[in-house]
Order: C-alpha cells, then sequence, then structure tokens
C-alpha cells in the first residue's frame, strides 16, 4: 500500500538525537533554542518560541494577542479541530466563517460580512490548509480597515508563500506543527513566531509555567515546553525542508498534468502569486462517488485520506456549545467531496506512475457523471488547475 503520509528519517535526525543522549540534557535546553532561532529566521519573523506541539502553539499564540474569557474570534469552519478548539482553551467564542471554494481557505468575502455584522471580534484566526496561503492582501486590508489581532494557524503551511513572504510573518503571531506527518516534524511540537518583542517575553512565560526567572511566577501558565529531542529532530528536518517541499511541488505537477482531462475530479487551485508546499494534493470527487473511489484506490493499493468530513461547528461539542448546520455552504460541500492523494517525499516515481495510472483507470468505472452536474455545480466543471 502506498500511504498517504510517511515522515523522513534520516542519517542527521540519528545523529543529533544521539548528541542529545549523550549530553543527558533531555528536556528543554541549547538544541531547542537553536532550533527556534532557525526556523524564525527561515520564515523572516524575528522571534520563535518552540512548544509541546501545534495546540499548544495555538493557544499560546491567542494568548499572546490577549484573547480572553468573552471574546469573539472569526475563524474558518474547514480544518482540524485544533483551530477553534483553541479559541475555546482561553474562554473565547469561535465564529466561523465560511470558505473559498476553490482553495479551501477562509473567504475574504465572508469574514468581512462577519466583520460587519459582529462589531466585538476581538481576533481573526487563519488557517493556510494543505499548503496554500490564504488571500494575504485581502485579509490584511481587512485588517486594517477593522482593527483586529491576526494570529495565522501555518500547521500545514510551513514554507508556503504569498508574494514571496513566508507564510507565518503576516500576523500579530503565528502557530506551527511538527507533527510526525506535517512537511516537517519533530514527533510532536510545535512553535510560535512574532516580530513583537514583549509578546515574546510574554510567550516564553506562558509555555513554561508562567515563570519570570527560575522560581518566579508571575502569570498563568502551562507546561508547553518542547524537548531537546524533539528539536534535534527539528534542526535536521528544516535543513531538508526545501529539497522535500520541491519534490512535494514536482509530483503535485505530475499530478496536476496527468488528471487534467478527467471528469471525476477536479484538482486543487494555485493562485499565481502563491507558493503551495502541498502538505496535502486535495482533489474534489462528486460526493456520491467518494467512497466507491476510495475504495478502488485501496483495492489497488494507493492510500487515501479525508481532511475534513465535516466542518468544526457540526462536530459533537460544538453542537452542544449550540451551533447548527448550514452556517457555512461551501464548507459543508468541500467536507463531502475532498480526498488527499499520496504526495509526500518518501514516495519513488514508480510509486508516483502507479497513483497516476491506477486514478486513470478509474475512468473506466466511473458511472456517476450525471450526479456532477448537480454536486459540482449547474454545468460539469473543469479541474481547477493553476491560475493564469
Amino acid at each position: 500500500m502506498i500511504n498517504v503520509a510517511s515522515p523522513v528519517i534520516g542519517k542527521k535526525e540519528r545523529q543529533l538525537i544521539k548528541e542529545v543522549l549523550d549530553s543527558r540534557i533531555l528536556a528543554s535546553g541549547e538544541y531547542v533554542l537553536q532550533f527556534e532561532q532557525s526556523f524564525a529566521r527561515y520564515s523572516g519573523v524575528d522571534f520563535g518560541i518552540a512548544s509541546a506541539n501545534g495546540t499548544a502553539a495555538l493557544h499560546t499564540a491567542l494568548l499572546m494577542c490577549g484573547v480572553k474569557q468573552g471574546d469573539k474570534v472569526a475563524t474558518t469552519s474547514f480544518s482540524f479541530i485544533a483551530t477553534s478548539n483553541s479559541i475555546l482553551f482561553c474562554g473565547a467564542k469561535p465564529v466561523f466563517v465560511d470558505i473559498d471554494p476553490k482553495t479551501f481557505n477562509i473567504d475574504p468575502a465572508e469574514l468581512e460580512k462577519v466583520l460587519k455584522k459582529k462589531k466585538n471580534i476581538k481576533a481573526v484566526l487563519i488557517v493556510h490548509l494543505y499548503g496554500l496561503s490564504c488571500d494575504m492582501d485581502a485579509i490584511l486590508k481587512l485588517k486594517k480597515k477593522y482593527k483586529f489581532k491576526l494570529i495565522e494557524d501555518s500547521c500545514q503551511a510551513h514554507g508556503a508563500e504569498f508574494n514571496n513572504k513566508k507564510v507565518g510573518s503576516f500576523g500579530d503571531a503565528t502557530a506551527f506543527s511538527f507533527y510526525a506527518t506535517k512537511n516537517m516534524m519533530t514527533g510532536e511540537g510545535g512553535i510560535i513566531l512574532t516580530n513583537d518583542a514583549k509578546a515574546d517575553i510574554y510567550g516564553r512565560q506562558l509555555i513554561n509555567h508562567g515563570r519570570e526567572g527560575h522560581s518566579t511566577h508571575t502569570v498563568l501558565g502551562y507546561n508547553y515546553r518542547l524537548t531537546n529531542l524533539a528539536a534535534a529532530i527539528g534542526i535536521a528536518q528544516l535543513e531538508q525542508l526545501e529539497s522535500w517541499i520541491k519534490k512535494r511541488t514536482t509530483y503535485a505537477e505530475n499530478y496536476n498534468e496527468a488528471f487534467k482531462d478527467l471528469d471525476f475530479l477536479q484538482t486543487p487551485y494555485i493562485p499565481k502569486n502563491c507558493r503551495h508546499v502541498f502538505h496535502q494534493y486535495t482533489v474534489r470527487i462528486p460526493a456520491l462517488e467518494r467512497e466507491k473511489f476510495i475504495k478502488y484506490l485501496a483495492d489497488n493499493g494507493v492510500g487515501s485520506g479525508i481532511y475534513y468530513d465535516t466542518v468544526l461547528y457540526k462536530q459533537p461539542l460544538y453542537k452542544q456549545l449550540g451551533y447548527k448546520s448550514g452556517l457555512c455552504v461551501e464548507a459543508e460541500k468541500a467536507a463531502c467531496e475532498v480526498l488527499s492523494l499520496p504526495v509526500h517525499p518518501s514516495l519513488s516515481k514508480t510509486d508516483t506512475d502507479k497513483i497516476i495510472k491506477v486514478i486513470k483507470g478509474y475512468k473506466n468505472e466511473y458511472t456517476n457523471c450525471r450526479n456532477r452536474s448537480r454536486i459540482f455545480g449547474t454545468a460539469p466543471r473543469k479541474n481547477f488547475g493553476t491560475a493564469q
């Protein structure tokens, strides 16, 4: 089976882990500091605060921006649960916004509708989903107009760019995840980025029990620290990130070319001013056809994954909090149609050739074309492809 994700662990990772083990300083230390500085520099940001995981990074970033009990935070409706849960951790309320159906990212026009309707939005938490930047020109215009704090959830977008500027460098604070299946990983881990020196000091307190010095605790903090062991892996992974992005991009380009004429799927949309790093290569399949297609892939040795099969506000927890279905029409449609295919750098040319052959072979079994006009629109739509 060709898996949809496969972490890369090489000699450099093993070498640095051995160094940490030999040093006997396994908790936070010099390797964490080096990793923080290297990743911040790579992203074009002044400060980096390593954390135990991406969720901890999101929670800390929100707190650094002053989000507190009773505040409202606008965010996308289509993401992993950690995005909206981190808002709840602060005692704040998520206000869900619909997505652009082409990019799967938060729709700036829909965001402005929410900002106009709800005058007391404290912050906006955007997500650069699947490795593609949000429309930062539009979002920064809204930030200037409506004066909100901007937090970037860049947990899937290491190295992604908008107008040649790295994601993570636009907001007041940014969270990245280094979970095992990300474009670069530390097993578990995260980092918060900011250009605000005061926010950096506060964030370091938050992730370390609220410490000021060794034994004085001045704010309510958490044990969100990263270990030297994890940071050592991250140092090695960061050195290879660009080469892995190049592989992911090449595979995605090959898929786009191979699948451009297939009637039963739509390939990813890539705005011309964005560098897509393809954490996921996500296509759209008619809702009534998706499960059949997944089974066909599995029967032929190709793994796949659905990210995500429901919108955030339809999760049982959020239903209990009073959220209702129908808030975000495009996000609900996407949840029924998205499917991610293998694009990770562990793939060989033999693997990608097989994936292409298997998927193109499905055309003969595709029997529900007539449903496409109802599911994808009033007429069959071409693949999204690359913006011209």
